[in-house]
């Protein structure tokens, strides 16, 4: 059964850090550009970051640049999502996603991923 599990979400207080992990199962990911989107209570799903399966190129949400960093190990199958400098407009669940196309193109864009994690809660508080 192929599989996405996050973790590492919590409480964290405004100015504090996070790293999240997804971990694949049931196939190889290494060969798959991956994403994180996040969904607050009420909002609808939005995009947060993607990265290339080649690792050379990312891509990030206008709120998140330059605070957030996705990363991946394919030797453990798991992407992470570093947050730094969070903010209480970051609470939300976020989610992990295999890319399905074989090209890369509107990262952002849900519809182009087709494997989801569960997702994981990321609370900040001011």
């Amino acid at each position: 059964q192929v599989q996405l599990v996050e973790s590492g979400g919590g409480l964290v207080q405004a100015g504090g850090s996070l790293r999240l992990a997804c971990a694949g199962s049931g196939r190889s990911f290494s060969a798959y550009s991956m994403g994180w989107f996040r969904q607050a209570p009420g909002k609808e799903r939005e995009f947060v970051a993607a990265l290339k399966w080649s690792g050379d190129n990312t891509y990030y949400a206008v709120a998140v640049r330059g605070r957030f960093t996705i990363s991946r190990d394919n030797a453990k199958n798991t992407v992470y999502l570093q947050m730094n400098s969070l903010k209480p407009e970051d609470t939300a669940a976020y989610y992990c996603a295999v890319y399905k196309q074989n090209f890369w193109s509107r990262p952002w864009d849900g519809t182009n991923y087709n494997i989801w994690g569960q997702g994981t809660q990321v609370t900040v508080s001011s």
